[in-house]
């Protein structure tokens, strides 16, 4: 990663992933849960992610988890942050669709 360059977090397949913008070079992955939409939300040095009705909290540099919420009581539904774009959202949502049919695809060949 160049100096002062921040990562580009997305959620898919259950996983968190960094990026890097300039090329999409993988920095990093974490498994949160088996879960086909894994929300995620930025904010400083830590990344929160939401999947299966549960929070987790991540170290931005590495993809450690450091803590995680089970929400007890809440049920497993789609974790939503706020400050995340409803464009982002539905983007994340997209992808995640995508690569779910995708997996399924090739699981049926």
């Amino acid at each position: 990663m160049a100096k002062g360059e921040q990562c580009l977090f997305i959620g898919i397949g259950g996983h968190v992933v960094a990026l890097r913008p300039s090329d999409g070079q993988e920095i990093w992955r974490q498994k949160v849960k088996t879960a086909s939409f894994v929300t995620v939300f930025g904010s400083g040095d830590v990344v929160y992610a939401g999947a299966g009705g549960e929070l987790f909290c991540l170290d931005g540099a590495s993809g450690r988890i450091m803590w995680r919420n089970r929400l007890k009581g809440l049920g497993s539904g789609l974790v939503s942050f706020a400050g995340a774009s409803v464009v982002e959202v539905a983007a994340a949502m997209a992808a995640a669709q995508a690569a779910a049919m995708a997996a399924t695809t090739a699981a049926a060949t």
